[in-house]
């Protein structure tokens, strides 16, 4: 059993598909297949169901797979130790952000950590907050940063940035008169939310239980797992929704969207680790770049392809 057949068979699991795993390593979906018939044919266990053109995994597969990321994580803080050997000329730096932060926020940081050492290559991953924490407990990803803390002892949070959130809605819409929002103005709107999970979801979750109004209350039309989707339904005057005042500068600028009165708490960029794995010094040199450019988070940052 090698490091890259584990390597292989956890792409396949978490993707449940040979030729989405293939595409994604940058391998032929023959040498994909060839690597985990090795596996299951050496230990006479089958770690797959094939589906049509799906695969699920079985129940071996299912135990194997907590073993077989436990196993890359240990090799990849092997490989972060040789790395600090190096003195950061040479390394890896894994990544996993929520998405606010991933398009609009750390493409900057990355930018500027990887012109500072350019030998470290940096990996992002992005997902909502819930993922990224647990990629981290996972020993997926070094670090992770997402919008609002999260509860888990075994993680350290730190805080790296301030994100302003507004409530925003077409120009058509009632509220773009500039009315002050009660709770029953919230529950007789259409919204247009992100997946629960997601730190932007959680602010608005938060924020109307203070005027009594549950998520539950409100008439959710459409829920998006991007963003952007968000953004462009309120365009499109879908419904009212709440995001990063960076996501939305652009929109609110050209008058494609307008800002409701409605008060919504900042919330913080938080930087995540695990407490009782080694820091690195790329990790450690990547948190202190966070901590330069946070001092100006509100500026929306052009999202490069990553």
């Amino acid at each position: 059993m090698t490091l890259e057949q584990l390597r292989i068979f956890v792409a396949v699991a978490e993707r449940e598909h040979v030729t989405r795993a293939a595409h994604d390593l940058r391998l032929t979906q023959s040498a994909v297949s060839s690597a985990v018939s090795t596996l299951e044919g050496r230990y006479a266990t089958k770690l797959f169901d094939r589906i049509g053109r799906r695969i699920a995994l079985t129940d071996a597969g299912r135990v194997f797979l907590g073993e077989a990321r436990a196993v890359l994580a240990r090799a990849a803080a092997a490989e972060a130790v040789l790395g600090d050997l190096a003195g950061l000329k040479k390394g890896r730096l894994a990544l996993a952000a929520s998405q606010t932060v991933a398009s609009y926020w750390l493409p900057a940081v990355i930018h500027a950590f990887q012109e500072r050492f350019p030998g470290v290559a940096v990996t992002l991953d992005i997902a909502n907050t819930e993922i990224v924490a647990e990629a981290v407990m996972d020993g997926a990803a070094d670090l992770g940063v997402v919008e609002g803390a999260v509860d888990e002892p075994a993680l350290e949070a730190t805080p790296v940035a301030e994100d302003e959130i507004v409530l925003v809605v077409g120009p058509g819409h009632p509220w773009a008169d500039g009315r002050t929002l009660t709770g029953v103005d919230l529950v007789k709107a259409r919204w247009v939310l992100r997946e629960p999970g997601s730190g932007t979801r959680a602010v608005l979750e938060a924020a109307i239980a203070e005027v009594g109004v549950g998520v539950g209350a409100l008439d959710v039309a459409i829920e998006f797992p991007s963003n952007e989707a968000v953004r462009a339904a309120v365009e499109a005057e879908a419904g009212a929704a709440v995001m990063s005042r960076m996501v939305a500068a652009a929109s609110l600028a050209s008058g494609k969207m307008t800002e409701a009165a409605f008060a919504l708490p900042n919330r913080r960029f938080f930087a995540l680790r695990r407490r009782d794995r080694y820091v690195t010094k790329a990790s450690t040199a990547f948190l202190e770049m966070m901590a330069e450019i946070g001092e100006a988070p509100s500026k929306p940052a052009s999202a490069p392809s990553l």
